[in-house]
């Protein structure tokens, strides 16, 4: 868990949703890649609505929604104090009001457990340690090290979403069953397929709370074209560039 505030020189400014946010990050710690972007782009939200990020890291998540909806109150909780004054820092720094709370999704916060909200997202630690080795940047590990158990991530997020709210998730597409077994409500699933004739990594799951409709297996969303990797963003799908540069929603079951 990382603690102590970062040193500017430790931070880079990195451009999101084609230079409409800049956020700081940290040289060697845990770093946003498009995968925040791409769950940020996935929240039916709307302005005047309520958003809370689970595990908010540095804001990227939270922040792209707010970039794409203005209006949209965030909050934030995040366990590592250093990544928490990250995102306020963030928050500010891109005109954006954003709450931000120091805790543990195991040990929710008096100020967030009475409370609601629209939306909750969360892109939980990717990868359970008991078959894996251990980031050595103690920040790193902290967001990809599965501590909480995803089922208990969800759990969360549900107590959190208000009744006809959405509960939106990105993880790994080897974790598909877990995630079905914990979610409630109108299901829908969006694989992330990373190019034609590729297995999907990454899924993304949607749930209205209280809905009752059949769970939806969508159409793979498409990343990148061609067979192989070109230089980074140079062969995105001409939909997944508007996602990821233009702010552009993800729609799921088209």
């Amino acid at each position: 868990m990382r603690t102590e505030p970062f040193a500017p020189a430790d931070l880079s400014r990195d451009a999101f949703l084609g230079g409409r946010l800049e956020i700081a990050q940290p040289r060697a710690g845990y770093r946003a890649g498009i995968d925040p972007v791409l769950l940020a782009a996935a929240v039916p939200a709307q302005a005047g609505e309520t958003l809370l990020d689970l595990g908010c890291g540095a804001g990227a998540a939270a922040l792209c929604v707010a970039a794409r909806v203005p209006g949209v109150r965030l909050a934030g909780l995040e366990m590592q104090p250093a990544y928490a004054a990250l995102a306020r820092a963030n928050a500010a720094h891109n005109g954006a009001e954003m709450e931000v709370l120091t805790g543990d999704v195991a040990a929710m916060p008096a100020a967030l457990r009475q409370r609601q909200f629209d939306h909750v997202i969360a892109n939980p630690p990717y990868f359970d340690r008991r078959a894996g080795t251990p980031a050595a940047d103690t920040g790193r590990e902290g967001a990809l090290g599965e501590a909480v158990p995803l089922a208990d991530w969800i759990a969360v997020a549900l107590r959190r979403c208000r009744p006809g709210g959405h509960v939106c998730i990105i993880h790994r597409a080897e974790r598909l069953a877990d995630l079905l077994a914990a979610m409630r409500g109108s299901v829908e699933v969006l694989p992330l397929i990373p190019r034609r004739g590729r297995a999907a990594r990454l899924v993304l799951v949607r749930a209205r709370k209280g809905g009752r409709a059949a769970l939806r297996l969508c159409d793979g969303w498409l990343l990148h074209e061609g067979p192989r990797h070109a230089g980074d963003g140079e062969n995105l799908t001409r939909s997944t560039a508007s996602v990821l540069r233009d702010a552009a929603p993800l729609p799921f079951c088209r």
